[in-house]
């Protein structure tokens, strides 16, 4: 990783913990979030993944608008840091312990390779 990705790496790091504390807050069932990008395409390649408790909070949180609603703070924290995303919906994926569980064994690492 270069010098460059390092510092942007940082940078990433702390706009989604400041999105993460703020889902927690507001989001029932709401448990974490986590990235994975390639700095080869950046930011084409950048995904996140936000993670509920169960696959009911998240259905309930799509019914409720609650997708549309973090990924316009998600693109508005990642552009703070001047990273321009115009179709933020196709980097942002909801999922759940639940289904992870289900299908993966609760094993993050494989299911997070899977889907990206």
């Amino acid at each position: 990783m270069r010098k460059t990705d390092k510092k942007l790496e940082q940078q990433l790091q702390k706009a989604l913990t400041q999105v993460c504390e703020l889902a927690l807050e507001k989001y029932m069932g709401f448990e974490w979030l986590t990235h994975r990008v390639n700095y080869k395409a950046f930011p084409s390649s950048l995904k996140i993944t936000c993670v509920f408790d169960s696959k009911e909070h998240v259905q309930a949180f799509h019914q409720q608008e609650g997708a549309k609603a973090l990924n316009a703070v998600i693109k508005a924290k990642l552009l703070s840091i001047n990273i321009a995303l115009p179709k933020i919906d196709k980097h942002v994926v909801y999922d759940s312990e639940e289904q992870c569980r289900h299908t993966h064994g609760g094993n993050w690492a494989a299911r997070l390779s899977a889907s990206h």
